[in-house]
């Protein structure tokens, strides 16, 4: 991060861990009881009822102010009114102190609603400050404005808005698409101006602006799908670059626009499985006819469909526990079955964070496991369960188990039960005893055992789990309840001992259901509980009427008289449920002249088979909602849910998500291959003057005139991406404009063969004349078209644009042209007068080249073949956004290797490979270099692919030290400073390095810093002051490292640029060999 934001955040932290010491101490003081009545104190109640605040925050003395405004928060905190303060707090809202600008700021969204009229006097303050030269301070006025809830100040919010917008910085583009949600909950009314400003921001390219402006999206507009469109590709190519908040925003995003534009990828497997069942029994002719249905629709994953997947599967090691659990419910909800089981692994990983994290990833895996058992069968050690987990874990690490139990592993899963069992938790134990219950459901061939176990469990001294054994048996026995009478004789005897109204309910209910197999028991259980039924439960003396009834209809010479007597006592019992059901069993068993047709079926209401229940899940039905959100947790619906979308039957047009930009570029490199065609004649005749003017003869005038310009643009610093967009717009129209004039006369055609100091002279006039914006874009494209024929000799007359923009950033060519014709260039470059806005920076030869070189293949695992890798830093002759790296292959074999190459690559995405030349042979005893180069995207990530010979195959990797991503450039000391002025804030990484060797010489220093980073060293003005510089490989980003020696053995080291993963881990690796001796 910037140092100006760390000393922002600094102070920040100062002020409040001040505050914070100052009431413990307040707290220590008041408990001890001893403090002095003078001890200042912010909570309390007897402070003169702080009347001196008014004359403290009048003062000229920050201290007095800041005091103030402390005990101002302190008040707010205790719950007490301080908008009578309001007047005097407002009046410091324009201070330089960025502690006491926090505390006023704190104060006036707390009381600006309450004081709209008085709120209005600081928001010309706020607006000022929003064009202040900081990039902290303009977006932290955006941050307060935005949280002044007056409906009044609508218009300037949106103005403000519109304006950070478009800033420079993306940290207050950040904060500005924060805003936009803040302004559509205060004005929904604001909608359509904010759905443009959100247009905007998604189109930008800062990896800091992605997370925010979706998350805007998503309140604002999430039913505008057609903004996604253009930008889909981007946001998956930055999603790993995002924060790790910004990605959880982005995937869920993601995750509902795929629904909606891409086919099922489970259709496909659904139709493979039902023609497999199908083809067996249907005729040749059938299949025929059906050929050709399906012939025509057969499913393709789209690219895009696929980009996301690949994109994303990196952040499934991910630290953030939230980042991984969205990406597991990506893959759980868009990709193909056969590709579900990867995030398992990741998922597992996450139990071991807090139990929070535990809670919710063991409620996902429990909705997962229902449906893929062998997803987490691999890992079913890692749920067992831990004597120190809590309730709420334990009973979903059981529900897990549950799930996951089979054939092969129920013996496993049984033997952990039978610990559970007898755990001291008792809900724990209860949960046990009924995954008991369901996995003899499930599996038959452990019902026997399960209820062996349970009877078992049926003499415990525990009264709950006795109580929650009868009722799982008596759910498990009417599945086979002939087999099992003994068990239910057994039950009956425990009547005497078992208190839980719910157990004896059930002991009573499987009684009076399978009392044709328990004839002698019934009759003897039913007086013992007509002689207490006064004293039992509402459950089980309903429980008693009903077995009454069903002993009365098959056997009622024994039980005529009991039932008689049941039926008398409870017709007054306290309940009138009881009371209703004993009329309604006696009309309908009992009968009489007043009965009705009814008893005559009673044998058929009472007696009637039930069904045996089914044991299911509890989340079984949470696959309704999507994975990972509040409403699967909770199963209910929450508030602002959205439904995840269905399939589409038919795909969408895939063409709109193309970006149409490529077009316009497209028209500007058409000279280029024409000037491809003249050099394959001649490689001299590419720089002659000849070429020069049939070139001209065939441009149009702007063509030639953005010709003339080729060198500068490498010198022009890098713009906003809004910028960019309007200038390719510009360009666009200039190019179109040209062709109208090409084909209107053929006279400019003639005009635009004139001679090279004619040109010379017509560009300079053209460009004082011209508009600066569009001057630099002109010079840019023809940079482009001027660097292919130079990097790329045998390159095809078809060449991509992506080639073109590839080649456009090599300014030392490998192919170095004649001497003679490098005066030619600078011919051209000397009548260019440079603006004041522009560094020279220039691409050097490297300063040391370290011979470190890198195990790529252990000759023990490589089978004889040893394989070691170095970066020569050398530019690379392939492409220049590659690094180029030299590998040494050894035969340490007594036989010939052959067909030594490159096989499949697993590389990440947006990287690319050129591989070597293929080892026909390598002789035993012998070594062989070859080299090839990597796009490694300006990140340390590894380059993961096979080594192959003709006989077997090495998995491998090249993973970059970050230094080797650089190139070294030269620039001079003024132009440093200006560009690292314009590289401050977030884009600077600095820290303090105390304990650096005295005895080090200025030399010495150098060395260190060239060992570890391929850059340039800058002539420095100052003895004890040390810079570098150097440029990225990939994207060309500037580097710059300063070094600055105090007294004594500190050194002050600082690297700035744009891309701010290299700065920090550049900043850990100078720091460990700056340290060392």
């Amino acid at each position: 991060m910037a140092s100006n934001n760390v000393s922002y955040n600094d102070q920040g932290d100062r002020g409040l861990g001040g505050e914070s010491t100052e009431l413990g101490q307040e707290a220590t003081a008041m408990t001890s009881g001893a403090a002095a009545s003078s001890t200042f104190r912010l909570f309390s109640t007897d402070y003169k009822k702080n009347e001196d605040l008014h004359q403290m925050l009048e003062s000229n003395k920050d201290s007095l102010k800041l005091e103030a405004m402390k005990r101002i928060v302190a008040m707010i905190a205790k719950g007490k009114n301080a908008s009578e303060l309001f007047p005097a707090v407002v009046k410091n809202v324009a201070s330089k102190n960025i502690e006491l600008k926090k505390l006023v700021y704190v104060f006036l969204v707390r009381y600006a609603e309450e004081q709209q009229d008085l709120a209005l006097l600081s928001i010309s303050t706020f607006q000022r400050a929003l064009k202040d030269p900081n990039q902290l301070i303009r977006a932290s006025a955006l941050r307060v404005l935005s949280s002044i809830r007056v409906s009044i100040i609508v218009p300037i919010m949106m103005l403000s808005i519109q304006e950070a917008a478009r800033d420079l910085s993306p940290y207050v583009r950040k904060t500005a698409a924060h805003a936009i949600q803040k302004l559509y909950s205060l004005d929904p009314e604001q909608k359509e101006p904010l759905v443009e400003a959100i247009e905007k921001l998604l189109k930008d390219k800062s990896t800091l602006v992605a997370g925010s402006v979706v998350l805007s999206f998503e309140e604002v507009c999430p039913e505008r799908i057609d903004l996604i469109h253009k930008n889909y590709r981007k946001l998956c190519n930055l999603l790993v670059d995002v924060e790790e908040w910004g990605q959880v925003v982005i995937i869920n995003m993601l995750t509902r626009y795929a629904r909606t534009q891409f086919l099922s990828p489970w259709k496909e497997e659904d139709f493979h499985e039902a023609n497999n069942e199908k083809d067996f029994y249907h005729s040749d002719e059938e299949k025929n006819n059906n050929y050709g249905i399906a012939a025509k629709t057969p499913y393709i994953m789209d690219p895009d469909h696929r980009l996301l997947l690949r994109n994303t599967k990196p952040l499934l090691q991910s630290r953030n526990a939230a980042v991984v659990m969205g990406v597991a419910q990506l893959y759980w909800h868009l990709a193909p079955k056969s590709e579900v089981s990867i995030v398992a692994k990741s998922l597992v990983r996450l139990l071991r964070s807090h139990r929070e994290v535990q809670y919710i990833v063991l409620q996902n895996i429990a909705t997962m496991s229902i449906q893929k058992k062998g997803m987490f069968q691999p890992y079913l050690k890692s749920f067992y369960v831990r004597s120190t987990d809590p309730t709420q874990i334990k009973v979903l690490k059981l529900e897990i188990l549950t799930n996951l139990a089979s054939e092969t592993n129920i013996s496993i899963v049984l033997r952990e039960f039978q610990t559970y069992v007898k755990s001291q938790d008792k809900q724990f134990a209860a949960a046990t005893i009924q995954a008991i219950g369901r996995c003899a459901t499930n599996i038959s061939e452990v019902t026997d055992t399960c209820l062996t176990g349970l009877v078992y469990l049926l003499s415990n001294r525990d009264e709950n789990v006795v109580a929650e054994s009868v009722v799982v048996i008596k759910k498990l026995l009417q599945t086979q309840p002939s087999q099992h009478s003994e068990i239910i004789k057994h039950m009956a005897k425990l009547l005497d001992k078992i208190t839980v109204s719910m157990a004896r309910a059930s002991i009573l209910w499987l009684i009076g259901e399978y009392c044709e197999h328990v004839p002698k028991i019934a009759p003897d259980v039913l007086r013992k509980m007509a002689k207490g039924f006064m004293n039992e439960e509402e459950i089980v003396k309903l429980q008693i009427l009903n077995l009454g009834a069903k002993l009365y209809l098959t056997n009622p010479k024994q039980t005529k008289l009991l039932m008689q007597y049941i039926l008398n006592v409870a017709k007054y019992d306290q309940n009138y449920d009881i009371r209703d059901r004993t009329r309604f069993i006696k009309q309908l068993i009992v009968p009489n002249e007043k009965s009705g047709a009814l008893s005559k079926y009673a044998k058929k209401i009472f007696l009637v088979q039930k069904p045996a229940p089914v044991l299911d899940s509890p989340f079984k039905d949470r696959d309704r909602f999507q994975l990972s959100t509040l409403s699967h947790s909770l199963n209910t619906k929450a508030n602002g849910y959205l439904e995840l979308p269905d399939w589409p039957q038919t795909a969408p047009d895939p063409s709109v998500r193309n970006v149409e930009v490529i077009q316009q570029i497209t028209e500007v490199v058409i000279p280029v291959g024409k000037l491809k065609a003249k050099k394959d004649t001649s490689a001299e005749k590419f720089y002659s003057d000849s070429e020069e003017q049939e070139e001209s003869s065939e441009a149009s005038g702007n063509e030639s005139e953005s010709g003339s310009k080729s060198e500068e643009s490498s010198e022009s610093s890098s713009e906003d991406s809004s910028d960019s967009e309007s200038e390719k717009e510009k360009t666009s129209e200039g190019s179109e404009s040209s062709r109208r004039e090409n084909g209107q006369t053929k006279s400019k055609n003639v005009q635009s063969a004139t001679s090279e100091s004619e040109e010379s002279s017509s560009q300079d006039s053209s460009e004082s004349e011209s508009d600066s914006e569009v001057d630099s874009t002109m010079k840019r494209k023809k940079e482009e078209s001027k660097s292919v024929p130079r990097a790329m000799g045998t390159i095809k007359q078809d060449v991509s644009l992506l080639d073109l923009v590839d080649l456009s950033d090599m300014s030392t060519p490998v192919v170095v042209p004649k001497p003679a014709k490098t005066s030619r260039l600078a011919a051209d470059l000397k009548g260019l007068s440079l603006s004041s806005n522009s560094s020279t920076i220039n691409v050097i030869t490297p300063v040391f080249v370290p011979d470190k070189s890198f195990e790529l293949l252990h000759r023990m695992s490589g089978k004889g073949l040893g394989a070691r890798y170095h970066f020569p830093r050398q530019p690379c002759i392939y492409n220049s956004k590659m690094v180029s790296v030299h590998i040494t292959f050894t035969n340490n074999s007594d036989q010939e290797i052959q067909n030594i190459q490159i096989g499949e690559r697993k590389l990440a995405s947006g990287m690319k490979m050129h591989d070597f030349h293929e080892i026909d042979n390598l002789e035993p005893g012998t070594s062989k270099t070859v080299s090839m180069g990597i796009d490694f995207c300006d990140s340390t990530q590894a380059a993961n692919f096979q080594l192959c010979t003709s006989n077997d195959h090495f998995s491998v990797n090249i993973q970059p030290p970050v230094g080797e991503l650089l190139l070294p450039v030269t620039t001079s000391e003024k132009d440093f400073i200006k560009e690292q002025g314009k590289l401050t804030g977030m884009n600077e990484n600095s820290t303090t390095i105390t304990g650096a060797p005295q005895n080090n010489s200025c030399q010495a220093t150098v060395n260190k810093v060239v060992s570890v980073a391929n850059v340039g060293v800058v002539p420095s003005s100052q003895d004890n002051v040390h810079r570098f510089v150097a440029k990225t490989v990939n994207s060309g980003a500037l580097v710059l490292i300063t070094m600055q020696v105090k007294e004594g053995s500190t050194v002050q080291l600082s690297i700035n640029t744009e891309k701010t993963v290299i700065g920090s881990v550049l900043l850990r690796d100078l720091k460990t060999v700056l340290s060392q001796e």
